[in-house]
Order: structure tokens, then C-alpha cells, then sequence
């Protein structure tokens, strides 16, 4: 009994270490300083509106309207899922047919330069557009949208306390593609109040401001030491950086192709942000004033990551220790390209490193969100129980 004695100590010795506060070095504070607070989002010149609290009441009308979809069965929020942190849980998306990416998370998306994976749409209006007529997803046209908006009184008087009267049946073309940059407008307006800001990790660093060791106990020993290998040795920061934990970016991270075939990527996205029809620099605007990107991906926020699984721009990714192991052996990495990113090297992560960082990467959670955020709101029109609707999976 007596030779299991030093053994007991050292494990009680070792086990009082892990639950004793981490301490920062000068430069680590002065980096972990600045991924909090998070601003407020950043103005849209292209949308006039979108921080006009009506736009956003019709914007979150039209998240939850199924009637968008050609079949009437598809809305945004059939993807968006606020009960799955505005993700769907599937690997790959599913509209009125399999998509071939993973549906991202809209988690502070206002703060995106770049939106889609591609980065194919450079406004939040014109990205709320895509889905509606795109084959695969929603199916929808822009006169069968204005026709449903109009033929709803609610849904027509919302619209046109915002942006006036709807054009008529039969308007031109450009009227009918300038009011349904409108229905954009407002659905980024909505989109905008979707702020994760007060994760336990914002907590942290307003204590430290403040020095308040209360607040400051908000990240726990284990999350410390993963915000620690964050800044660090995981050179994790280099694309994950500022209050988005994002650098909003483009990146080619050394996964395989999916089932042997190459997603473009970025390449793609540059060739159809060009031709894009509701553009920054288009008509409908509100604004008043190459081949490097082959298998580039843009760098998705961190807040909220332990709730949006699974993970990378495909889902081919399970769980979040499935990224960290991806990150830790860099296995099976595609034949060397001249646009791969340089930086990147195996983590050789071990156990209780792993175990640090996913602490770190939970505390990362925000569930402050207000609740009427998250619901679709009061039914429109004659009689929307009747249609059948995958929606969220919450009542109508």
C-alpha cells in the first residue's frame, strides 16, 4: 500500500495542474485581445436597408416562406436550420435535389466579404437570391416570387412600407429583377441580427479588460490551454483571425477530392461573381459611388463551430476531433499543387492537446440569440397550414 502512495500524489498533483488557471504571455494577450468584442456588423452600401428593422420583419417572413420554391415545400430555413445553429446537419445540402457542398452556417455571415464557399456572391442580398432559382435548391422564379408576395396581403403591405409599390403582372423585366433585389435586401436584413457575440471566450476577454477574475473564469483550465496552442503552436490564427474568426478568405487546405472528383472551388466562384446580375456593382446596387484560385475554399467563422457539424466545405468531416485529426496528420494530402497553402504542416497534436483545443473551440458557443429570432413569424396568407413545408422541423 505504501509504494501505490507516491503514485496517488503524483496523480493528485497532476490532476490539482490542469484545474489551476493558464497564464499568457504579453504577446499571447495582445492576440487573443483581438478576436473580441465582435463590432457591430459593418455597413452594406449596396442595400439601403438592411438595417431597417421593417425590411428585417418581412426579411424573416420570407427565410420561413416555402413558397419561394417552385413546389412550395423549400424555404431558406429548410437549410438553415435554427434548431441545427443554421446548418442542416447533412454532409452535403438537399433543396429539390442532392447539392454537392455543405450548407454553412449564417452565424454573423453580415461580416462576410465573400459569401458562399466560392465566394461567388459579394453581397448578402444577392447570396439570399441565388437559392431561390437555382435548380438544385429552391427551383423558384422571380415572377412566381413577386406573384406569391403579392397575392399575400401581409407579405405585399410589408413590402411596399419599404420599398413602395410592387410592380404589376406583366411589368418589364428590370422591374420584376429590381423587386426581387428588394426581397434580397430584406432577407439580409434579417440575416443581419444573427449574432453569436457572447460566447464564454468573450466573457474571458471582457474580464481580462475589466480585471475581473470572475468573468475570467469563464474559460476553463482546459479551454485555456487549447486558446493557448489556438495562438500558438496550432498557428491556427493565420486564417482564423479577428471577432469572426475568419479571415473572410480563400484557402486550398490539402483535402482529397470527393469520390475522385475536383471541386474547383474559388475558380468557379470568381468566373460567377463576374457575371452575377445582382452584383455589387450592378444595376441593382444600392451603391452610390484567376487560376490561383483552383480548390480554394473560404475560411468559415469559428463561432458556434461545435454546433454546426459536420465540417469543411463538403462535410466530408463528421465531428470536430475529426477536424483536429485532420489538422494533427494531414493524412492522404492530394499531389503537391502551386496553390496549396505553404504554411500548412502536420500539428502532431497529442491527446490532451486535442482535448484542449475542443474545450477552447466550444467555448466558442453562443446561445444568447433572441428567441423570436428563431421562429418563423406569424402565418401569412389564406391558409399556410394547409401547405406541406420542411421548414425547421418547428411549428408554423
Amino acid at each position: 500500500m505504501r509504494r501505490a502512495l507516491p503514485a496517488l500524489a503524483l496523480a493528485v498533483a497532476v490532476s490539482a495542474a490542469a484545474d489551476e488557471p493558464v497564464a499568457f504571455t504579453e504577446i499571447e494577450v495582445k492576440r487573443f485581445l483581438q478576436h473580441s468584442p465582435l463590432p457591430p456588423p459593418p455597413v452594406d452600401e449596396t442595400n439601403a436597408h438592411a438595417d431597417d428593422p421593417r425590411a428585417a420583419a418581412l426579411g424573416q417572413a420570407l427565410f420561413f416562406e416555402p413558397r419561394l420554391s417552385k413546389d412550395g415545400t423549400i424555404s431558406c430555413a429548410t437549410c438553415h436550420r435554427p434548431d441545427q445553429s443554421f446548418t442542416d446537419g447533412r454532409a452535403l445540402s438537399k433543396g429539390v435535389a442532392d447539392g454537392r457542398r455543405h450548407t454553412p452556417s449564417l452565424w454573423n455571415v453580415a461580416y462576410n466579404r465573400w459569401l458562399f464557399w466560392d465566394g461567388r456572391a459579394d453581397s448578402l442580398w444577392s447570396q439570399a437570391l441565388h437559392p431561390i432559382e437555382d435548380p438544385v435548391e429552391m427551383a423558384g422564379s422571380r415572377d412566381a416570387v413577386l406573384a406569391a408576395v403579392r397575392g399575400d396581403a401581409r407579405l405585399r403591405d410589408a413590402y411596399e412600407a419599404v420599398f413602395g409599390p410592387l410592380p404589376p403582372r406583366g411589368a418589364s423585366r428590370p422591374e420584376v429583377s429590381r423587386a426581387f433585389a428588394n426581397l434580397g435586401k430584406a432577407i439580409e436584413a434579417y440575416e443581419r441580427r444573427l449574432l453569436s457575440r457572447r460566447a464564454p471566450f468573450d466573457v474571458f476577454v471582457e474580464g481580462y479588460r475589466e480585471n475581473d477574475p470572475a468573468k475570467q473564469a469563464a474559460l476553463s483550465p482546459a479551454a485555456g490551454r487549447g486558446l493557448k496552442l489556438f495562438l500558438g503552436r496550432g498557428n491556427c490564427r493565420t486564417c482564423h483571425t479577428g471577432p469572426t474568426f475568419s479571415d473572410g478568405e480563400f484557402h486550398a487546405i490539402e483535402l482529397p477530392p470527393t469520390a475522385g472528383v475536383p471541386d474547383p472551388g474559388r475558380l468557379e466562384g470568381i468566373e460567377r461573381v463576374v457575371k452575377d446580375e445582382f452584383g455589387a456593382g450592378g444595376a441593382y446596387s444600392d451603391r452610390t459611388d484567376g487560376p490561383q484560385a483552383r480548390g480554394q475554399f473560404k475560411t468559415p467563422t469559428l463561432r458556434n463551430v461545435a454546433r454546426t457539424a459536420p465540417y469543411m466545405h463538403d462535410g466530408r468531416l463528421a465531428t470536430l476531433p475529426d477536424v483536429l485529426a485532420h489538422y494533427s496528420r494531414l493524412e492522404n494530402r492530394p499531389p503537391a499543387g502551386p496553390h496549396q497553402e505553404s504554411i500548412l504542416a502536420p500539428l502532431s497534436l497529442s491527446p490532451g492537446e486535442t482535448a484542449d483545443l475542443l474545450a477552447f473551440l466550444e467555448a466558442l458557443t453562443d446561445t444568447s440569440l433572441d428567441a423570436a429570432l428563431v421562429l418563423p413569424p406569424a402565418p401569412a396568407g389564406p391558409n399556410p397550414s394547409s401547405r406541406a413545408s420542411r421548414t425547421t422541423g418547428l411549428r408554423r
